[in-house]
């Protein structure tokens, strides 16, 4: 039941918060491939300032639904400064058994990262305006593989039928970098650039983590390839994906708007 008169015009705001910064959109109005209006992203240490900064001249979205994996208190500070500064009700993605087309193959469905879910949402859309468009040449919709390069570096397989059969958590750069400067000695090195023969150690450490992240998107890639008989859409998301993108040896879209597409989605079949 909608909470929003006849004829009265609806904007969605669409915020997706991970682990290291917080990614909002507002979207002319609650339908995929809806006019996109504004858009913005911040670090976790400067959310409190939304209301004041990002968020104080933006017109009044009707609706709002994000994704949260930054914890519970991080989601009630933004919360509150969408209840404060715009009245509405914040809705937060809970995954489930089966949401907008995809169904959650993972052993315990509520237990799946939002945020993963959510991407798989948007990228089982894309697969379908493929096949709708006969792209694909094929009878059925592309499977995909959903690779999220954040914090973490998630590699999501959803076959051609919209449903997630697993995927792969990895470490992102950062936590890569980090884990190998506490773990041996001489290794602190400033952020290097990712090279196919390194002569250094900052560009080695780089290389190192970019080529174990390219190696595990190929071979998923190849699994799901094997499974369906189908070329895979491979989606590629996220602040550090250009970093993992330059070195990729498969035909694959950068889409930045991914999870926000998902949660349109969502929005969008909302009851």
């Amino acid at each position: 039941m909608s909470d929003t008169a006849p004829g009265a015009r609806v904007s969605f705001l669409a915020v997706d918060v991970g682990n290291t910064r917080l990614k909002w959109a507002l979207y002319e109005s609650a339908e995929p491939r809806a006019a996109l209006l504004s858009h913005g992203a911040v670090f976790l240490e400067t959310i409190d300032q939304l209301a004041e900064g990002s968020w104080k001249f933006l017109p009044r979205p009707t609706h709002m639904l994000g994704c949260v994996v930054a914890g519970e208190g991080v989601k009630r500070r933004v919360a509150g400064q969408i209840e404060d500064l715009w009245g509405i009700e914040p809705r937060w993605v809970i995954s489930s058994a089966r949401a907008g087309g995809v169904v959650n193959g993972y052993d315990h469905p509520n237990r799946l990262g939002a945020d993963r879910w959510v991407a798989l949402i948007g990228a089982r859309q894309r697969a379908l305006a493929v096949h709708a468009s006969g792209a694909g040449g094929s009878a059925t919709p592309p499977p995909a593989l959903v690779v999220v390069v954040g914090t973490a570096v998630t590699v999501d397989a959803l076959d051609a039928n919209g449903r997630f059969m697993g995927g792969l958590i990895l470490p992102g750069f950062g936590l890569m970098l980090r884990a190998l400067e506490m773990g041996t000695a001489g290794l602190k090195a400033p952020t290097g650039e990712v090279v196919d023969f390194p002569t250094n150690t900052s560009d080695a450490l780089m290389s190192g983590g970019a080529h174990a992240m390219a190696g595990a998107v190929e071979r998923m890639h190849r699994r799901l390839l094997v499974h369906a008989a189908q070329q895979p859409l491979l989606l590629m998301s996220g602040g550090a994906a250009p970093k993992l993108a330059s070195i990729i040896e498969l035909p694959f879209e950068t889409v930045d708007t991914l999870l926000f597409e998902g949660l349109l989605t969502l929005q969008t079949q909302r009851p």
